[in-house]
């Protein structure tokens, strides 16, 4: 474990640094104040919850997330979903792929592939590899648990549609951006941008232009 440093305070400090020489981050920080701190937990069991979760509404994840979950302890390890078998997985309302997925998950845990205690002292770069080598866990993934279980502060999640548009809304850009155009958005906010890319959600969804 490490310390969460893309707490409330920092994320509005980050904020106030950039509208400072930015304006259309000032434009946006005007607009609808500043995104609320967001802190997952580091380990396990938050990378077999992206895997149960992908693809489902809000509500329906936690539904099989909870079913999933009373399969096994509470602070469950690889070893114990071992002892679960695909039948009771299927049962709790996961698919074979999904089912894949965990197992993958699991043997990558167990063999080293992805060491999960070692990913707060890696570079963001290396990070992202390691997560991205299990199967079903892509760019996206790897992204959202750096930002919100590493607290880093310069991840920006192209992959994530609402920060594209977000982030082309708050710079006046035609359209919704490529991902290559949204990277080159990005730019203008470093070292700041999981603070930005908070910022783009907050304005995707509250800002009274966006269509």
């Amino acid at each position: 474990m490490t310390d969460f440093t893309l707490s409330q305070t920092a994320i509005e400090q980050q904020l106030d640094e950039l509208a400072g020489r930015c304006r259309h981050a000032a434009h946006a920080l005007d607009a609808v104040g500043y995104p609320a701190a967001r802190q997952g937990e580091q380990g396990f069991r938050t990378f077999m919850r992206v895997i149960v979760g992908q693809q489902l509404s809000v509500k329906a994840a936690a539904t099989i997330r909870a079913r999933v979950e009373a399969l096994v302890s509470e602070d469950a390890g690889p070893d114990d979903y071992d002892r679960v078998s695909d039948e009771d997985l299927r049962g709790a309302g996961l698919s074979r792929q999904k089912i894949g997925y965990a197992r993958s998950l699991c043997q990558t845990v167990r063999d080293g592939t992805l060491d999960v205690a070692a990913l707060p002292g890696m570079s963001d770069e290396d990070a992202v590899k390691a997560i991205t080598a299990v199967k079903g866990l892509g760019v996206w993934s790897a992204h959202m648990y750096l930002m919100f279980s590493l607290g880093r502060p310069d991840i920006w999640p192209v992959g994530d549609l609402a920060v594209r548009v977000g982030a082309g809304k708050i710079v006046g850009h035609a359209g919704r951006p490529t991902e290559k155009e949204a990277e080159a958005i990005g730019e203008r906010w470093r070292p700041y941008r999981s603070s930005m890319a908070l910022m783009a959600w907050h304005y995707y969804s509250n800002a009274p232009d966006i269509a």
